[in-house]
């Protein structure tokens, strides 16, 4: 009677043993991991080339296009619907966490504040720093740049008042926008013109403004020759693209190694060269991202 009882005991903690484990599996290793994406280009290719890295490493996946603004994506993060999205600095700065303006933006500061802010808030965490800022910048005619040898946003005061200039609406009346130039240099533009962006790029192009609010991954800044002109005095907030992700996620170490493998490897332009591919080339997003991958070494 006793041997039987403790053939029975054995058996139950080996029972509670294989229960346990299969919990623990359960947990720390999702049978699907799910991807948000905003409304534009290179968020689809990098949704799709997260996709593709776990794909690699025997993860079934799920990309969720256009899922929505900000907000939308960061509560559907925060309610485990998805599991992770590639997020900005500047946005998680400004409009999630709604933390003061600076009054010269650090990126390295700004990094450390929304890393922080994010963790104490909602217990969301930074899996991965991508390399690359999609930041708001003043965008001229390259030709116009060069023969005028400006560089720096500093040196551009003399012309401001004879150039006109397009802009998205919300770059245009945003505290952090276009204001915040006009304050930290001192300068203000001629003729400042509010329009959808497509809009302000083809104005541009076509010599109805001399300049325009654009971001620095927009493949068309190289389409239609445009130059980038420095924000030496920092008056501009750093958009760093970041992956954010949920808690438990960031105490996973073999889900954090993969988001890992795309910490600094994209600069600002490598993603407005994938980006071209997108919306110029037309080509499909998860073929982009597959492409880049491969390319690079990262998978098969």
């Amino acid at each position: 009677m006793k041997r039987t009882t403790k053939w029975i005991t054995l058996a139950v903690v080996i029972t509670i043993a294989i229960v346990a484990l299969f919990y623990i599996t359960q947990v720390t290793k999702p049978t699907k991991i799910v991807f948000g994406s905003k409304l534009f280009n290179e968020q689809y290719i990098l949704a799709h080339m997260l996709a593709h890295l776990f794909e690699e490493n025997e993860f079934q996946t799920e990309v969720k296009e256009s899922l929505g603004g900000t907000m939308i994506n960061y509560e559907a993060l925060k309610q485990g619907n998805i599991d992770a999205y590639v997020e900005y600095t500047g946005t998680a700065y400004n409009v999630i966490l709604k933390l003061p303006p600076l009054e010269q933006w650090n990126s390295e500061q700004v990094y450390q504040q929304v890393e922080e802010g994010l963790l104490e808030q909602d217990q969301i965490s930074i899996a991965a720093k991508i390399g690359f800022s999609n930041d708001y910048a003043i965008a001229l005619k390259k030709d116009w740049v060069e023969e005028n040898q400006i560089t720096r946003l500093s040196e551009l005061g003399p012309f401001a008042s004879d150039l006109s200039l397009a802009t998205d609406p919300e770059f245009a009346s945003r505290p952090d926008g276009l204001p915040q130039i006009d304050k930290i240099y001192g300068f203000t533009f001629g003729r400042v013109r509010q329009m959808q962006p497509t809009l302000m790029y083809e104005a541009i192009k076509n010599n109805q403004v001399d300049a325009i609010g654009a971001y620095t991954t927009d493949a068309r800044v190289d389409l239609y020759n445009l130059a980038i002109v420095e924000d030496d005095l920092g008056a501009l907030p750093p958009y760093d693209a970041i992956i954010i992700v949920r808690k438990e996620f960031a105490e996973n170490e073999e889900l954090m190694n993969i988001f890992k493998i795309l910490e600094d490897q994209i600069d600002t332009q490598t993603m407005r060269y994938l980006n071209k591919f997108y919306d110029i080339d037309k080509k499909e997003a998860s073929d982009i991202a597959r492409e880049y991958l491969v390319e690079e070494g990262f998978i098969k």
